[in-house]
């Protein structure tokens, strides 16, 4: 089967994380993805580490392969003509800018929905196109610091800390996505596009889940609680003879089968035990009584043991196991970028989506030079005149 978004022509201003990490999903999904970059520098990420020895940025590579990459100066006449051929033959335009940045180059979404009436506007920043600080600057760690989400991440009565991916960005690149796909498919009811605006400080409020339900109904907001779920237990990390494992028995009986497969079947029926609630209050009891048992025995003897019990259960992996992982390698998500220098591989993270009507064909991944495809994509722009 052809893949889903192969017809999409989609105009990437977009730079950093938020924006590429979107058009990245696209662009796995089939999309044709032509980022637009400042003419000498290119993307901010060309410049971030690690590098390759070439000088090449393996960051870049990894959030921008697939793409076609063509040098603009939107302030030149020249180059804004180009842009605009684009823009008359794309169906999504990709932004990042702070608010009103689009509008003075004469490219806001109110001109281009009336020049362009099917293109799909899609804008990303920290703080949305409206509301009273619309206009302040963002990056990943300041939306997670405002948004709550650092402030219930990391170990009680210590200082908050970031979450090691940027979260921040990458999720307001999903919920981005998710929109444009809305507008996608209205646009096949009504012929017209829209614009969809994401912040990044909205996305954090959207994955609080636990922490906006306890906030809203007792008035205490949350701290942190390490690696323990705050509603539910046993779900957190154990000692065992030579490490640690996470064990998440999410429901009565999944703490009934865990004690089942501990030899320890009492402390399922103990009142204390009996109700996820009553193990909530009582958890700091219920991982002594747990790891009394656990600490008795290897990792692996009790991953092997838990796993055939049917108890959710995990090794912590730092990410070279994870990219190592048997189950892992089986669905692709670990890939090769080809070096645009025809060297040896990057790796990166593969397309989490899998769908039963599409599979890839791994075509040769790379990443784009700057302005690699100035040429051809010029060229292209003649041949649909």
């Amino acid at each position: 089967m052809t893949a889903p978004f192969k017809d999409l022509l989609i105009i990437d201003l977009t730079h950093v994380l938020a924006g590429p990490y979107c058009s990245l999903i696209f662009s796995d999904l089939g999309a044709r993805v032509i980022k637009v970059e400042r003419p000498g520098t290119g993307d901010d990420t060309r410049h971030f580490p690690p590098f390759r020895a070439n000088g090449d940025s393996a960051y870049f590579a990894t959030i921008n392969r697939g793409k076609e990459s063509i040098a603009l100066d939107l302030k030149d006449q020249a180059d804004r003509i180009v842009f605009e051929d684009l823009l008359a033959r794309a169906d999504i335009l990709m932004e990042n800018y702070r608010p009103g940045v689009m509008e003075r180059l004469g490219y806001g979404f109110d001109t281009l929905h009336k020049q362009f009436p099917r293109l799909i506007y899609g804008a990303v920043s920290g703080f949305g196109h409206t509301g009273p600080e619309a206009l302040k600057p963002a990056y990943d760690m300041v939306v997670q610091a405002r948004g709550g989400v650092m402030s219930i991440t990391g170990e009680k009565d210590r200082e908050p800390v970031r979450v090691g991916a940027s979260v921040g960005d990458i999720v307001a690149g999903m919920f981005l996505g998710h929109g444009i796909m809305a507008a996608l498919y209205q646009r096949e009811k009504t012929g017209l596009g829209q614009k969809v605006d994401v912040a990044m400080l909205d996305s954090q409020l959207a994955i609080l889940e636990h922490a906006i339900a306890i906030t809203g109904e007792t008035g205490n907001a949350p701290g942190p609680s390490g690696a323990r779920h705050p509603s539910i237990a046993p779900f957190e990390t154990f000692h065992t003879e030579d490490g640690l494992i996470v064990i998440a028995a999410g429901n009565d009986d999944l703490f009934a089968k865990l004690c089942n497969a501990m030899e320890i079947p009492a402390l399922s029926t103990d009142n204390r035990f009996s109700t996820n609630a009553a193990r909530c209050q009582n958890v700091k009891l219920l991982k002594r009584l747990i790891e009394a048992v656990t600490l008795g025995e290897t990792r692996a003897h009790w991953l092997d043991r838990l796993t055939t019990s049917g108890i959710p259960c995990a090794p912590i992996q730092n990410v070279a196991e994870a990219m190592r992982d048997p189950q892992i390698l089986a669905r692709d998500m670990v890939i090769d970028v080809v070096d645009p220098h025809g060297g040896p591989a990057y790796k990166a993270a593969g397309n989490p989506i899998k769908l039963s009507a599409y599979t890839s064909e791994k075509p040769t991944l790379t990443s784009p030079l700057l302005n690699a495809h100035s040429d051809s994509i010029r060229g292209w722009l003649k041949e649909q005149k």
